[in-house]
């Protein structure tokens, strides 16, 4: 299960890398950049701490499906990444707009983004994470 556990974290990791790309750098950049004086400059960023929030982020959604979750099919475990993503997309998205002053274009991006980044990493750990044969002899 360990290695199931770890290629799993692996895989949501490369994808909320690839949409967090699109999300923020595509999408959303207009917003970023009418907003810039809301976020550290390029220079100042905390590159390699986000890329550590979001490797532990991604082993903790897998270890919860692991070790809490079942039964472990993918139907269940799509289910598990949209109410993750809800909650997640709920505080990151409105939780945040609430305190900072930021358009509600972004805000709905936010939020939209967390439910379909946790989704697809449902997907994901549904179909690398599978329930453990029982030995029957």
């Amino acid at each position: 299960m360990i290695k199931r556990i770890l290629l799993a974290t692996l895989a949501v990791f490369v994808a909320w890398e690839i949409l967090d790309y699109f999300i923020h750098m595509v999408i959303l950049s207009s917003s970023y950049e009418a907003t810039a004086h809301l976020w550290r400059s390029a220079d100042q960023m905390k590159t390699g701490l986000m890329l550590i929030v979001v490797i532990l982020v991604s082993l903790l959604f897998v270890t919860i499906y692991a070790r809490l979750i079942s039964p472990k099919n993918l139907r269940t475990a799509i289910s598990f990444g949209f109410l993750f993503g809800l909650a997640g997309g709920i505080s990151m998205g409105y939780g945040s707009y609430s305190v900072l002053p930021i358009p509600y274009h972004m805000a709905l991006g936010w939020f939209l983004g967390t439910l379909v980044e946790a989704t697809v990493a449902g997907l994901l750990v549904g179909l690398i994470v599978k329930e453990e044969k029982k030995d029957t002899t």
